[in-house]
């Protein structure tokens, strides 16, 4: 932030490229947290006796609450939303971003 406030307000090629960097992070770690709630979810279905029904809960809870910041950390960090979406669409085609 104070970098583009001391040149002028011009943001660099750099920070650009550093922004797409931690939108694919934020995205890997969103898909990550995602499947994580889906294992706790499964790991529920399983689960025999109180103390594993607990803890699948737990899990449950947590892997949700993660899930639901990071996707908040997103809209934060959305911007400009035409680059989320090519950024997904070209991690759905494999390209390297």
């Amino acid at each position: 932030m104070w970098r583009s406030f001391r040149y002028g307000g011009k943001k660099k090629a750099s920070d650009n490229s550093n922004n797409l960097k931690d939108m694919l992070d934020l995205y890997n770690e969103i898909l990550v947290a995602k499947r994580d709630w889906d294992n706790a979810l499964r790991h529920f279905e399983y689960a025999l006796g109180k103390d594993q029904i607990d803890y699948a809960i737990f899990a449950i809870e947590a892997a949700e609450k993660r899930y639901e910041m990071l996707l908040r950390k997103a809209k934060v960090l959305q911007g400009d939303s035409s680059q989320w979406s090519s950024m997904i669409n070209c991690r759905l085609r494999g390209d390297v971003v």
